[in-house]
């Protein structure tokens, strides 16, 4: 029998205009280091002081520091793709052409593991995550969400949610996956592998960022970040961001959340997690005063926020104050 999922289809409770002044800051001037990397530097893992950066179309993942103006290792993956993910002691990293997840020791940047698993999105324009224990990706566009037993390095799981669901991310004991024709946002409980809420979200939410006080969408049909509370399922706010399109990333902590679009002139931006408003735009300018896009991706650790340059070969590393 068919199981009956309640859901959420609640309007924001919030839509916020800008009413407060944004600061705006030049990227190059803020940045602790910049890092000259790859071709292509596009999705980013933080790993403890360092990170690893998908090279877009160059079939390799290369492990960064702040500490180097080199990479510390580059490890080949065929058509690497997908936002990797850190965890276990490995890096998870997909490769499109293979449609295989690549577990790769972080340290020593050793394969340990090649798992079939298939993927939603043959362009690889989705999120890996990990909790309660697992490896999860969303492994097929019909809506199948897999789980992978890290230690084995098999798939014990899959699971239904809705067609078109790219991105995953864990917080607040669950894991939140994006349904992008849908306009909406899925909770899974890890204990029973059952959706336990459909969450209406901005139009075409693809990118997400998940912690234990908030979840994060970038929807990239109307160019919003939608806030929802993993207790309640409910949206509390809409953020006018101005990131419609393709690409972009988003990744939040506990004071700021980092949005990083296609628009040239929305190239990174920060909102505070507790006004719900855009704080800061970082801009980058070339010599001829032209903008730069700067799109890739950005991610979060204890010290420093990592901002990938797609088009510029360039990872900014800002500290990240607390």
């Amino acid at each position: 029998m068919k199981q009956l999922l309640p859901v959420f289809f609640l309007l924001p409770l919030l839509s916020l205009s800008q009413t407060t002044p944004v600061k705006i800051i030049d990227i190059n001037k803020a940045a602790y280091k910049i890092l000259h990397i790859g071709e292509k530097p596009d999705f980013v893992a933080t790993d403890g002081g360092d990170a690893w950066v998908i090279d877009d179309h160059q079939s390799r993942i290369i492990k960064i520091s702040p500490n180097s103006s080199t990479p510390l290792l580059r490890i080949s993956v065929p058509e690497a793709c997908t936002a990797p993910i850190t965890g276990f002691n490995a890096v998870w990293v997909m490769s499109c052409s293979e449609k295989k997840i690549y577990k790769i020791d972080h340290i020593t940047g050793t394969v340990l593991a090649k798992i079939n698993t298939g993927m939603a999105d043959p362009n690889g324009e989705m999120s890996l995550a990990t909790g309660g224990g697992s490896v999860w990706l969303l492994s097929d566009s019909t809506g199948i969400l897999t789980r992978i037993d890290p230690v084995t390095n098999t798939v014990i799981h899959k699971i239904t949610v809705l067609p078109h669901s790219y991105c995953a991310a864990f917080g607040h004991n669950a894991i939140w996956v994006s349904n992008y024709d849908n306009n909406s946002v899925q909770k899974i409980d890890m204990a029973t592998n059952r959706v336990t809420a459909t969450i209406a979200v901005g139009a075409r939410p693809r990118f997400l960022t998940a912690t234990d006080q908030a979840v994060w969408t970038l929807n990239q049909g109307d160019g919003t970040v939608t806030r929802i509370n993993p207790s309640t399922n409910k949206v509390l706010a809409t953020i006018d961001v101005a990131a419609r399109g393709g690409g972009g990333d988003i990744c939040a902590d506990a004071k700021n959340v980092w949005v990083v679009s296609t628009n040239p002139a929305k190239p990174v931006q920060t909102i505070s997690v507790s006004t719900n408003r855009i704080q800061i735009l970082y801009l980058q300018k070339s010599t001829d005063t032209k903008p730069l896009k700067v799109d890739g991706g950005v991610r979060i650790s204890k010290n420093y926020v990592w901002i990938s340059g797609y088009h510029s070969k360039t990872v900014w590393v800002i500290k990240n104050i607390n």
